[in-house]
């Protein structure tokens, strides 16, 4: 009987320890991405005019970043980074490549999971597709086919979309009809939401979930409204009447203290826009705001209706942000918080709502949902896992955020923003911004030899961030 006892007795802590080791898989993943989003659109980040309900209401539900940045401030480069897991430098993918080659066969973001036994699939953007050329074709674009299980495109008309149309760049006499490229052009679109291309993501979206019931799923969603051209169904306008839309703050020679590699490549300048036009650019952006918001809220449905609320965490994010006329400067690229810093929620069944303001990158995505996820965190990987963040906002897991373009970088911290600029062309000069007291970013303190220490020191980090990004495992071949 004791001999029994004692054999019952070690199976049981056998059965104990294999159970302790064998962390479940508990959460689906639902990724929602948004195309050239600033964060100042909506209105859960401060804005009074643009009606984003829906994104509002998933801010109240999860923890709301005040302080994300990306890591390159336009789509190829954005996207390749925080799917493969490396900053740009590390893998010299400031194209728009997906990166694949780069990082040979170490897993995405979206492999991982796979590989893990998740289902993977994607809608309409993640990796870079070119738009709007890749919505009317509707291709694959730069996609990653490994990383996923299965894989959708959303083809659209883009501005060729019957309804009232217009080009807002380029056209100082108004003579030209809408245009295609990537371009500043409105259309107030006739029929309904299914007519363009983040409609059809929407409804799929909402079809794979309800056929992923009882299938653990990372189900990544992207959406390229706002991106230009800014076509939407012409009822969101109707929040939006052109005249009364209000132009950011600007200053008398705000330039003068800006380095040439610094002047955006889209400006009121270049662009030949009147003031007209700028309101009327700013207005097909919120519509195309609103449009793309109203797609989140059926996808949000569709997960509380299939009750699958509770076992699924929503990421909704940005690749990078979006000038609506700051500095006269429009569209990304810039190395200004404007364009650098995204919106960035993620809600975890059973996690407070919160607001935070850490600084945080949207690199360490890939890491915190394989934690989240009870999944291994590949030691390679540059990016942080900010979870704890998701318990209390105030904790800090990153002390400066880092983003780069073709021509530069920066590195910012809580007070101090620093922006190199070293193109091709040799071309270069500096900027430093106090964020506390100039967070409109308008006095560059440079030459200011108040400011040197600062400066010298801000240089300091950028020079050791530089050497930490460099220092990847992608030094030795896969």
């Amino acid at each position: 009987m004791i001999k029994h006892t004692a054999i019952w007795i070690l199976v049981a802590l056998s059965n104990i320890s294999l159970f302790a080791q064998a962390k479940p898989n508990k959460f689906n993943l639902l990724f929602i991405i948004s195309d050239d989003l600033c964060s100042n659109a909506l209105s859960c980040y401060g804005s009074t005019i643009c009606k984003t309900p829906n994104i509002d209401k998933l801010a109240k539900q999860g923890v709301l970043f005040k302080q994300a940045y990306c890591q390159a401030t336009y789509c190829g480069p954005s996207r390749a980074s925080f799917m493969s897991g490396y900053y740009p430098h590390a893998t010299n993918v400031l194209n728009y490549k997906s990166g694949r080659k780069a990082i040979g066969d170490r897993a995405t973001w979206a492999e991982h999971f796979k590989n893990e036994g998740y289902h993977t699939a994607r809608v309409s953007k993640i990796f870079h597709m070119p738009v709007p050329k890749g919505i009317e074709r509707g291709d694959d674009g730069e996609d990653d086919a490994r990383s996923w299980s299965e894989r959708f495109n959303s083809q659209g008309p883009e501005w060729k979309a019957p309804g009232k149309g217009e080009t807002l760049e380029g056209n100082p006499n108004n003579t030209k009809p809408p245009i295609g490229g990537n371009t500043f052009v409105r259309v107030e679109a006739d029929g309904d939401d299914l007519v363009h291309s983040d409609g059809k993501t929407a409804q799929k979206a909402c079809e794979l979930i309800k056929s992923y019931k009882g299938k653990q799923f990372f189900l990544a969603v992207g959406f390229v409204r706002p991106h230009v051209p800014f076509v939407s169904p012409k009822k969101y306008y109707k929040d939006y009447p052109w005249k009364d839309m209000p132009l950011p703050e600007r200053i008398e020679d705000d330039w003068d203290d800006v380095p040439k590699s610094g002047i955006n490549y889209k400006t009121s300048l270049n662009m030949k826009m009147s003031i007209d036009q700028q309101r009327k650019a700013i207005s097909a952006y919120y519509a195309s705001v609103s449009y793309m918001d109203a797609q989140v809220g059926k996808i949000m449905d569709t997960l509380k209706e299939t009750k699958q609320e509770d076992s699924t965490i929503v990421i909704f994010t940005s690749d990078h942000g979006f000038h609506l006329g700051e500095h006269d400067f429009w569209a990304k690229v810039s190395l200004y918080q404007e364009s650098t810093q995204i919106p960035l929620i993620i809600n975890v069944p059973g996690k407070k709502p919160a607001i935070s303001h850490s600084i945080v990158e949207l690199l360490d995505l890939f890491p915190t949902t394989a934690s989240l996820c009870n999944l291994p965190i590949p030691s390679r990987l540059q990016g942080k896992d900010i979870s704890p963040i998701l318990d209390n906002p105030n904790h800090s897991v990153r002390d400066e955020a880092f983003s780069v373009n073709a021509k530069g970088f920066l590195i910012r911290n809580e007070r101090w923003a620093y922006i190199e600029y070293s193109d091709k062309k040799g071309k270069g000069g500096a900027e430093l911004f106090d964020m506390k007291n100039d967070p409109k970013q308008f006095t560059n303190l440079v030459k200011n030899p108040e400011y040197t220490h600062i400066l010298k020191s801000m240089k300091q980090n950028l020079i050791t961030k530089l050497a930490e990004v460099r220092s990847s495992d992608l030094a030795l071949k896969p």
